[in-house]
């Protein structure tokens, strides 16, 4: 079936496709501390967001655009960083799926 690194692979990208923001990957490698740093950065980027963003209760209904521009414009922040975490989940999966095809016969 698969070898020992094919299934290691399998594992962590498993993990990373489900778990990216518990930092479930990281916890299974054994580095926690790293894993407490994804779900405390993860939480702060999402709670900013939602922080910071426009409460649409506020609006009536048909109220026009000028009326809904109040949005913080420190938003552009946490969603900066949301983009580069983003990025970096995308960069760990391609790197483990090149893992799992270089994985030796």
């Amino acid at each position: 079936m698969f070898r020992k690194e094919e299934k290691k692979a399998l594992t962590r990208l498993a993990l990373l496709s489900i778990g990216w923001p518990a930092g479930l990957d990281r916890f299974y490698d054994g580095k926690t501390r790293d894993g407490v740093l994804s779900v405390i950065g993860w939480a702060a980027v999402l709670g900013s967001i939602m922080f910071m963003a426009p409460c649409p209760s506020k609006y009536q209904a048909g109220a026009s655009i000028a009326t809904m521009s109040e949005t913080n414009p420190l938003i552009v922040l946490p969603l900066a960083l949301g983009a580069y975490g983003a990025f970096l989940v995308l960069r760990k999966g391609f790197r483990l799926l090149r893992q799992f095809e270089t994985a030796e016969d």
